[in-house]
């Protein structure tokens, strides 16, 4: 199925969540947010979270520094 990942389109496989997404796309998540569709998901139901067909995901990384 095809969803869009941070404004590119990906094919997933059906039952993918947002951390085996994070998993296959190589992707640490220790200082992230994640957004489906427009609506934040906590790091706790990224795990449980199913991306579904035309979902719009985003991942944003936070930088510290000074």
């Amino acid at each position: 199925m095809d969803i869009i990942v941070n404004g590119e389109k990906r094919t997933i496989d059906p039952d993918t969540t947002i951390k085996s997404l994070l998993d296959q796309l190589g992707i640490a998540d220790k200082t992230m947010a994640s957004a489906v569709n427009m609506e934040v998901v906590k790091k706790e139901a990224w795990e449980n979270h199913t991306l579904k067909e035309g979902d719009k995901v985003e991942f944003l990384h936070f930088v510290g520094g000074g």
